[in-house]
C-alpha cells in the first residue's frame, strides 16, 4: 500500500534516510575513531539497501527492511534508552509510525488490538495548509509561525485516557519542488497571509503531488495528561449553557479520570446557601449531588458531622474517606456523610471546598464504588484544579445573580426596550461620576417630554357583584352541610350547643338569601372556623356514626382557607384567564405596533386589562416623529380593542364563569411629560397639570351619563372618552373606517358625562362592537345577536 493514497497534501511522499546518511559521511573524517567506525557501519547499510537512501512509498517496505533501519537509526533511538522514552520515527502529519521505541509499543500494544492512533486535533484542510507552510519555509524562506501543539490521545490500560503531546525533529527531510510546482511570489504570500482559511486558494498555490517530499521525523512523545486534564477542566468551565449540556457531566467525568488515573470513579457538585447554612442540588443534564443523593436540600448539620463541617465550610480544605465500609461499620463513628454516601454504595469518596474569600459556595464530590481508591494522596492532585473551578462556580454565580435581577426586572419591574436606551445612558454616566469621584452618584431623574398618552381597558363587568354572587353560594353551601351534619347528630345526641349553632347556622342562610352584605364573609367565615370547626372535631371524635360525614365535610374545605372555596375559585379562575388571554394577544398585538413606530407600552391586570402607551421624539430619540405616526397607533388601540372583545366572546365557553367585559379608551389631547418614579419602579406623569390625565384615568370608567343613573362603559360597546371636539372629529372618522370594515356597529352616540371630582366638560362616544361567532364565521353580529346564537 502506497504512502500517498487516500490522502491529498502538496506532498508526493517518499521515507528516505538520505539526509542522515549525508551527516553519517562527513562524521568518518572525524578523529574519533568509535564515531567512524560506526558511520562506516551506517554507510555499509546503507550501501547494500539503496533502496533506503532513494526513498520509497511502499509501507510493506518498512516491514521488509525492519531490521536495516533499525540499524540506521541506532544512534538517535538508543537502545539503552527504549524502555523509557516515548519515541518513534514517522512522517509530518500523518498517523503511522515505524521503529518505535520499546515504551511506546507497550503504551500502544496496552491500548489493544482496535485502537487506531490519530493525531487528534489536525483538522483535513489544517493538514494541507500546515504542509504548504512547511514548503513556505524550507524552500523560499518566508518564516511562518504555525506551531501549535499535536498530541495524541490513547488510553491506559484500565480504560483511563491519556494524552501525549509530540514535538517533531526536522533534521532529516529534504523537499524538492516538482516541475508542475508554481513559483511562490512576494504577492502570492501577501495574498496567502490573509486568506488562511481559503482552502482553494492555497491548493491552487501548492496544487496537490506538486513538491516531491523524502526524509522522515522523528517525534518525541511527552505524557501531558495531568496539564491537558487541567486545560480540557478549564475549557469545559468557560463554555455557555453548562447546565443545559447533557454531555457536560459526562465529559467532566472523563477529565477527573484522567486527571487521577482512575477509571471508575464519578463526579458530583452541591452548592452551599449561606442563610439556610444548607447544601442544595445544582440543576441541570446529569448533574448529581452524592452528598445530597435523592433530596433537593438538607441542613449542614444533617449530612456532615462536626469534624467534616469545620473541616470544609470554617477550614476551606478538602478531606477524603479511602474506605467507607470500614468506617460505616466502626461501632463509634455515625456520621451522617458516611450513611448516606454507604447507601448509595459509595466506597471512597473525597470532597472539596469550591471557596473563595468570601467563604464556602459549594462543595465538589469525587466518588467510588471501590474502597481505598480515593484517598488523602491522590486527593492533592485536586490543589492544581480547584482555583479553576472555584474562578468558574465565582462566574457562575454572578451570572446568576444577573439573571435573577433580570427577571425580576422583566416580571415585575420591568423597563420597556422603547427607553431602556436612556437607563443605558444614565448608568453609564452613574458608573463615570462613581470612578471619577469615588464616591456613591445619585441616579438621575429619568424623564420624556412632550409625549402624547394613549389609554385603554378592558374591563370584567360588574366583577364585584359576580364575585359577590360567587362568595354567597360558596357560604350557603358551606352552611347547607353543616346543617346537615348538626340534624344528624341531634338525632343521636342532643346538646344545648349543638342546638345553638344549628340555630346561628340558620340565621346566617337565612341572612345570605335575602340580601348579602359586605362584612356578611368575614363575620360568617369566622363562626365556620373558629365554632363549627371545634365543635365538628369533637363530634367525629365521640360520635362513630357521624365521623364519616364529618371526614367528607373537611375534604371540601380548601387546605388552605378551611372554607368551602367552590364557586369564588371559578370566579377568580375565569378573571385571572381573561387577563392571561387578553395580555397575550395585547401582547402579540404590540409586536406589530411597535415595528410600525416605537413608543412606550405597558399593560397591568387588574379584574381585566389596562394599557399604557406614549409616543413622542423624546422616547424615539431619533429626529423622526410625526403626528401621522400618534395617528395610527390610536387607529390601532381602537382596532385591538375590538379585536380583544372577539377574541373573549369567542371562547367565553372556555371560561368557567360566563362574565361580561366592557372597553374603554381615553383620549388626551395635549403632549405630557412622565418620569420614572424611582421608589415605585414605574412611570407616572409628571407635574401638577399632567396629573389631571391620571385622575380621569382612575375614575371615569365609573362615571355615568349625564342626567341618568347608566355608566359609560356597558358590555358590547365601545366607549371612547375625551374633552375636545377635534378629539371627537378624528374619532368620528376611525369609526366611519371601521364600520366600513364590519368591525363597529351603525349605533354611534354622542354622549356628555356628568362631572366627577375636580373633572368637568367630559364627553363620549359610544358604539356597539360586531362579533363574529369564531374566527371562521364571516357574519357580523351585535352583542344581543351574538348571545342569542351562543345560548341557540
Amino acid at each position: 500500500m502506497d504512502i500517498n493514497n487516500h490522502t491529498e497534501t502538496p506532498f508526493e511522499i517518499k521515507i528516505s534516510f538520505n539526509k542522515l546518511l549525508n551527516q553519517y559521511e562527513n562524521l568518518i573524517a572525524t578523529d574519533n575513531d568509535f564515531i567512524a567506525a560506526n558511520a562506516r557501519r551506517v554507510l555499509k547499510i546503507a550501501k547494500e539497501n539503496p533502496i533506503l537512501r532513494e526513498g520509497f512509498s511502499d509501507f510493506s517496505l518498512l516491514k521488509t527492511y525492519e531490521k536495516e533501519i533499525e540499524g540506521l537509526l541506532q544512534d538517535t533511538f538508543s537502545p539503552l534508552l527504549t524502555k523509557n522514552e516515548i519515541k518513534t520515527a514517522s512522517i509530518p502529519f500523518h498517523n503511522f509510525t515505524f521503529n518505535e521505541s520499546e515504551r511506546f509499543k507497550s503504551i500502544l500494544k496496552t491500548a489493544g488490538d482496535k485502537f487506531e492512533l490519530q493525531i487528534v486535533n489536525m483538522p483535513t484542510d489544517e493538514k494541507y495548509i500546515f504542509v504548504c507552510a512547511v514548503i513556505l519555509n524550507f524552500c523560499y524562506g518566508y518564516n511562518i509561525n504555525l506551531k501549535r501543539p499535536f498530541f495524541y490521545e490513547i488510553p491506559d490500560a484500565n480504560g483511563v485516557m491519556r494524552y501525549y503531546k509530540m514535538l517533531y525533529n526536522a533534521d532529516f527531510i529534504e523537499i524538492i519542488p516538482k516541475k508542475n510546482a508554481p513559483k511562490i511570489s512576494k504577492s502570492d504570500f501577501d495574498e496567502l497571509l490573509d486568506n488562511f482559511e481559503n482552502i482553494e486558494l492555497w491548493k491552487e498555490k501548492f496544487p496537490p503531488n506538486s513538491y516531491e517530499f523524502k526524509g522522515f521525523v522523528i517525534s518525541n512523545l511527552f505524557d501531558i495528561t495531568d496539564d491537558q486534564s487541567i486545560s480540557n477542566i478549564k475549557s469545559s468551565l468557560i463554555g455557555d449553557d453548562k447546565r443545559k449540556n447533557e454531555r457536560f457531566m459526562e465529559n467532566f467525568h472523563e477529565i477527573f479520570r484522567s486527571l487521577l488515573g482512575l477509571k471508575d470513579i464519578q463526579v458530583g457538585f452541591s452548592t452551599y446557601n449561606k442563610d439556610e447554612d444548607s447544601f442544595e442540588r445544582v440543576y441541570g443534564s446529569g448533574m448529581k449531588s452524592f452528598l445530597l443523593n435523592q433530596l433537593e436540600t438538607t441542613q449542614c448539620s444533617d449530612t456532615l458531622c462536626n469534624w467534616s463541617y469545620n473541616r470544609l465550610l470554617n477550614e476551606k480544605k478538602y478531606f477524603s474517606i479511602s474506605d467507607i465500609k470500614r468506617e460505616f461499620e466502626h461501632p463509634n463513628r455515625n456520621a451522617p456523610h458516611i450513611k448516606i454516601l454507604h447507601q448509595q454504595g459509595i466506597q471512597s469518596a473525597i470532597f472539596a471546598p469550591i471557596a473563595n474569600d468570601e467563604g464556602l459556595m459549594g462543595i465538589l464530590e469525587i466518588v467510588s464504588e471501590k474502597p481505598q481508591v480515593l484517598n488523602s494522596i491522590n486527593a492533592n492532585k485536586l490543589a492544581d484544579v480547584m482555583p479553576f473551578i472555584v474562578s468558574a462556580v465565582e462566574r457562575s454565580k454572578k451570572e446568576e445573580e444577573n439573571l435573577i435581577e433580570a427577571i425580576i426586572q422583566k416580571e415585575c419591574t420591568s423597563i420597556h426596550k422603547s427607553v431602556h436606551w436612556k437607563f443605558v445612558q444614565e448608568a453609564r454616566h452613574y458608573i463615570k461620576e462613581q470612578l471619577e469621584n469615588n464616591e456613591t452618584p445619585t441616579f438621575k431623574k429619568i424623564a420624556f417630554d412632550e409625549v402624547y398618552p394613549l389609554f385603554g381597558q378592558l374591563d370584567v363587568k360588574g366583577s364585584s357583584d359576580a364575585r359577590n354572587l360567587a362568595t354567597q353560594k360558596d357560604l350557603l353551601l358551606q352552611l347547607g352541610y353543616a346543617e346537615k351534619i348538626l340534624n344528624k347528630t341531634l338525632d343521636a345526641k342532643s346538646l344545648p350547643i349543638y342546638e345553638q349553632i344549628k340555630f346561628q347556622i340558620t340565621e346566617y342562610s337565612t341572612a345570605l338569601k335575602d340580601h348579602f352584605k359586605v362584612d356578611s364573609e368575614h363575620a360568617i367565615t369566622g363562626f365556620l372556623t373558629k365554632e363549627v370547626l371545634p365543635v365538628f372535631q369533637l363530634i367525629a371524635d365521640t360520635q362513630p356514626l357521624v365521623k364519616g360525614e364529618i371526614e367528607d365535610y373537611f375534604s371540601k374545605l380548601d387546605k388552605e382557607l378551611g372554607v368551602v372555596y367552590f364557586y369564588r375559585r371559578h370566579y377568580d379562575d375565569t378573571v385571572k384567564l381573561i387577563n392571561t388571554n387578553m395580555s397575550s394577544l395585547l401582547d402579540e398585538k404590540q409586536v406589530e405596533a411597535q415595528n410600525m413606530y416605537p413608543h412606550f407600552f405597558e399593560r397591568f391586570k387588574t379584574d381585566g386589562v389596562e394599557h399604557n402607551m406614549y409616543i413622542g421624539e423624546s422616547i424615539t430619540k431619533h429626529n423622526s416623529f410625526n403626528v401621522i405616526y400618534l395617528y395610527n397607533l390610536r387607529l390601532w388601540q381602537l382596532q385591538v380593542m375590538c379585536e380583544m372583545e372577539n377574541e373573549y366572546y369567542q371562547n367565553r365557553h372556555d371560561y368557567p364563569v360566563s362574565l361580561d367585559v366592557a372597553s374603554m379608551i381615553l383620549v388626551f389631547n395635549q403632549p405630557l411629560s412622565i418620569r420614572f418614579r424611582m421608589d415605585e419602579k414605574r412611570f407616572d406623569v409628571d407635574g401638577t397639570y399632567n396629573a389631571r390625565y391620571e385622575v380621569v384615568k382612575k375614575r371615569v370608567d365609573k362615571a355615568y351619563i349625564k342626567g341618568t343613573e347608566e355608566r359609560i362603559t356597558q358590555k358590547g360597546k365601545l366607549s371612547i372618552i375625551y374633552s375636545q371636539k377635534e378629539d371627537e372629529e378624528e374619532y368620528v372618522r376611525y369609526i366611519k373606517f371601521l364600520q366600513s370594515k364590519k368591525v363597529l356597529d351603525n349605533d354611534l352616540e354622542y354622549l356628555e358625562l356628568e362631572d366627577l371630582q375636580a373633572i368637568t366638560g367630559l364627553k363620549a362616544l359610544r358604539i356597539s362592537i360586531l362579533y363574529h361567532n369564531d374566527k371562521d364565521d364571516k357574519t357580523f353580529y351585535t352583542y344581543n345577536d351574538l348571545m342569542e346564537t351562543i345560548k341557540a
